[in-house]
């Protein structure tokens, strides 16, 4: 890939010892204004890359909270280019964008005008949790194509050969699934995401991130202690549901964002804050070895 802002944000940050923050916000969730709103507050707030689902009615790995916001979403009328509309104004605000979504909606879209699209928009990176390592070829190369960091998924339960595999044909960063379930806020960090990040990085450079079941900047900075980052979403959405106005939605996700972002080492505002300057010179462009 020809320099993909994703890449250019990881680079920065792993370069000079910080550890990255990517959050979730549904599309059209609760509207398509207020979700650019809330997107663009993330970023101002701290977050390094910002994931948009795609909403979808049947959601494989989301827990009850993101399967609510898809729901309300295409209740009110979601249609798939909503996120490129919300790619094409957030983009501009310099945090790096993916999409998450599932097979079916890439395949009813066409994989080829999918990932077009989603390039066009500026979306950087591209994650399907339901898409089997051995089935990512095409989707991947596609990808590739349109300079796409396509983002390996792997899981506790997931076996070394197939951990390999997923991680070979991984670009930008690899998703730690830390329990073995659905998404949603839980209590405390999974005992077995640790050991599931040490047996990724035996076959990856690639930065190692967890997701599912945090939601406290307590949570992140725990998992900062033995990951290179974290993925927080169901707490997110969660408050923009609550929240009575767009304004009060902006306000509670800029709280909380910024709270992870206190929670997580974070060497120099300069390189890593979005649209706060530019890749410093000599940084990595993937992980220093362990």
């Amino acid at each position: 890939m020809d320099r993909n802002p994703l890449a250019e944000r990881i680079a920065a940050c792993l370069g000079g010892g910080g550890k990255l923050l990517v959050t979730y916000f549904t599309a059209g969730h609760p509207d398509l204004e207020t979700t650019v709103r809330v997107v663009e507050a993330a970023g101002e707030a701290g977050a390094d890359c910002v994931e948009i689902g795609v909403p979808y009615s049947d959601p494989l790995a989301d827990g009850p909270v993101i399967q609510a916001a898809a729901t309300r979403a295409l209740r009110g009328g979601f249609r798939v280019a909503w996120t490129w509309e919300i790619a094409r104004r957030v983009v501009r605000s310099g945090v790096p964008l993916a999409v998450m979504t599932y097979v079916n909606p890439v395949l009813r879209y066409g994989p080829e005008a999918f990932c077009r699209d989603a390039a066009a928009a500026g979306v950087a990176g591209l994650l399907v949790p339901d898409l089997p390592p051995e089935e990512a070829g095409e989707l991947g190369r596609l990808a590739r194509r349109h300079g796409l960091a396509l983002i390996p998924f792997v899981a506790p339960t997931s076996p070394d050969h197939r951990i390999r595999m997923a991680v070979e044909a991984g670009q930008g960063f690899v998703y730690c699934i830390s329990v073995t379930g659905v998404t949603g806020a839980r209590p405390e960090v999974s005992a077995r995401a640790r050991e599931l990040v040490e047996r990724v990085r035996r076959y990856t450079r690639l930065p190692v991130l967890v997701g599912f079941g945090i939601s406290t900047p307590q949570q992140a900075g725990e998992v900062a202690r033995f990951a290179d980052g974290v993925i927080v979403g169901s707490s997110l959405v969660a408050r923009v549901d609550a929240a009575a106005s767009p304004e009060e939605a902006v306000r509670s996700v800029r709280e909380l964002v910024a709270g992870l972002r206190q929670a997580l080492p974070h060497p120099d505002d300069t390189f890593c804050r979005p649209g706060r300057g530019d890749t410093p010179p000599g940084a990595p462009t993937a992980r220093a070895p362990r």
